[in-house]
């Protein structure tokens, strides 16, 4: 029989998506534990910007109210690199769930990374960075032999980044990528310009989308379309594309000029009415051609053209079609001339988790 290895894990960002992991770990925990040859895995760091709980002696730490216990927490905070140090010194392979949107931690990956320890992460700022960082990070796990797994970095729990890298490790050559990769703008287009019926005014819609919850805290962190961006770029890279960052190919931001100085969200929100006139102006426009128009990001990767911004869509394309805040990637390749479309749910707590929790299976599986 096999023995039982152990695996310690420290997760880093206990918000939304790490509070939804953290429940979906449990529950993987415990069906690995009925299971004579698999792995024990161990949380024994958890920690968020002002708290930390940890395990000095490497004993797991009861999943039973983790969340609570975090907030409640005594201990010193530790440093990136004092996690780093204490997972460098585990008794057994460690690794590091980020589930923040940090630059600062996403930078430190490749020495995370050097020391052994995989990374699993929903994380977009390390793989959309520099592309030094990029290939620091790879070349680092390359020569270590860590795990780097990133799948929600791009459409939460959609399998985007594994087919991807499906097709082009089994030899396909990828034409075209092109879709709704943001599901702030998918509902946001979806209500403002409908395949039926009239729609919204913008402003009402970005409000109504604010007050749901699907736009950041200040909706110009969607609207200027550095979100879109940022998964263009991982997504390029992947195709074989050495693009250098998220503003080295055009963006189109639907921040009305007037308003990009503006000092809040809120301000924001009361100023946007006097502009409605411009979206309206580009919806009509595309209604006189039988279109609607919605917010895409392509990737041509013969041509090396990469752009994101608005583009008008027949009433019947699937991209026009989509519901919700549901995503849309669309992958044109030698092997799949009509295209290869994934689709679903792109954002969200639970399904970015899931895709978390999957990456950290594939670790398992090869550590």
């Amino acid at each position: 029989m096999t023995p039982v290895k152990d695996v310690f894990i420290a997760v880093i960002g206990a918000g939304g998506v790490g509070k939804a992991f953290l429940s979906q770990l449990e529950g993987l925990s415990q069906r690995l534990a009925t299971q004579s040859s698999s792995r024990k895995l161990s949380v024994i760091l958890v920690s968020r910007s002002t708290k930390t709980l940890y395990s000095p002696q490497y004993s797991p730490l009861p999943f039973d109210n983790l969340s609570t216990k975090l907030a409640d927490s005594t201990q010193q905070t530790l440093s990136l690199t004092e996690v780093i140090d204490f997972l460098a010194a585990a008794p057994a392979k460690s690794i590091l769930i980020d589930n923040t949107s940090s630059q600062d931690v996403a930078d430190q990956y490749p020495q995370v990374l050097a020391k052994g320890i995989s990374i699993v992460t929903p994380n977009k700022k390390a793989f959309s960075g520099s592309f030094k960082l990029w290939q620091d990070i790879f070349s680092s796990a390359a020569a270590s032999g860590a795990k780097v797994y990133h799948e929600s970095s791009v459409g939460a729990g959609l399998p985007v980044i594994s087919t991807l890298k499906d097709l082009v490790e089994t030899g396909d050559e990828v034409t075209k990528i092109e879709g709704v990769f943001s599901g702030t703008m998918s509902f946001l287009f979806n209500s403002f310009a409908p395949t039926e019926g009239s729609g919204g005014k913008w402003s009402a819609e970005v409000t109504k989308a604010k007050e749901l919850g699907y736009t950041e805290p200040d909706p110009r962190d969607d609207l200027n379309g550095l979100d879109v961006a940022r998964k263009l770029t991982i997504l390029a890279r992947l195709a074989g594309l050495p693009v250098e960052s998220p503003t080295s190919f055009p963006v189109q931001s639907l921040i009305p000029k007037e308003l990009e100085s503006v000092a809040s969200g809120d301000e924001f929100l009361q100023k946007l009415p006097e502009f409605d006139s411009q979206m309206e102006d580009l919806k009509n426009a595309a209604e006189k051609e039988g279109k609607v128009i919605r917010f895409v990001g392509s990737i041509d990767v013969a041509k090396k053209v990469v752009k994101v911004g608005l583009e008008k869509f027949d009433r019947s394309h699937p991209i026009a079609a989509l519901k919700g805040s549901d995503n849309i990637i669309s992958f044109t390749t030698k092997r799949y001339a009509s295209p290869l479309i994934i689709q679903g749910a792109g954002a969200g707590g639970d399904v970015t988790a899931a895709g978390v929790t999957g990456d950290l299976i594939k670790v398992l599986e090869r550590l």
